[in-house]
């Protein structure tokens, strides 16, 4: 498969429900151990600032959520459910905390490492969920931080086609429980649809 090139972080900088349907499509990519493991973003959920009560940065800067206020481009991982590392990218304006957390991907390079990280036979299921994605790219705590726009960066996105606009569709956020409305009903999550 040829190797696109990587989206800048201007890509990042601009309104997160923008980037967050303008990532479908796209190409993320894991270098992990010499090996490139990538695959096609086919769903993606905005979270935007403080006000946003579904926003880890709803509680001000904390340990967990500073580097949402740090510089667009940058991977904010952190684990849920005690049992699942789910990745997003920073967005917006330093100083304003938002990101996109990358849903889901269609397996494209690497599979043989994907399905053995997830103990899967085949790639129906390989990576459509953020805790299945996570684990099969292999991307934990030791990537929060990082800067997907760096030269020498090992995580990162590649510029595929965009998904026409006639294939993409919105929705409420998934997992929400406890969240109070309006931002439980938010159509912040994008998708694309089935072919």
């Amino acid at each position: 498969m040829a190797v696109m090139p990587r989206l800048a972080r201007s890509f990042f900088a601009r309104p997160t429900l923008q980037v967050a349907r303008e990532l479908l499509g796209q190409r993320l990519v894991h270098v992990a151990n010499g090996v490139r493991l990538a695959g096609r973003i086919t769903e993606t959920e905005a979270y935007i600032g403080q006000d946003d009560l579904a926003c880890h940065a709803r509680f001000g800067l904390t340990p967990r959520s500073q580097v949402m206020f740090g510089p667009p481009g940058r991977a904010y991982v952190y684990f849920t459910y005690g049992m699942h590392w789910m990745l997003n990218i920073v967005t917006e304006a330093e100083g304003f905390p938002a990101a996109v957390l990358i849903r889901a991907l269609r397996a494209e390079e690497g599979l043989p490492v994907m399905l053995a990280r997830r103990g899967a036979h085949g790639p129906a299921h390989l990576a459509d969920g953020p805790g299945k994605l996570a684990q099969a790219m292999g991307i934990d705590k030791a990537l929060n931080g990082h800067d997907l726009c760096a030269r020498g960066a090992v995580l990162f996105v590649e510029r595929a086609p965009a998904v026409p606009a006639s294939r993409i569709k919105c929705g409420p956020r998934i997992g929400l429980n406890h969240t109070p409305e309006p931002w439980k009903s938010k159509p912040w999550r994008f998708y694309e649809e089935s072919m």
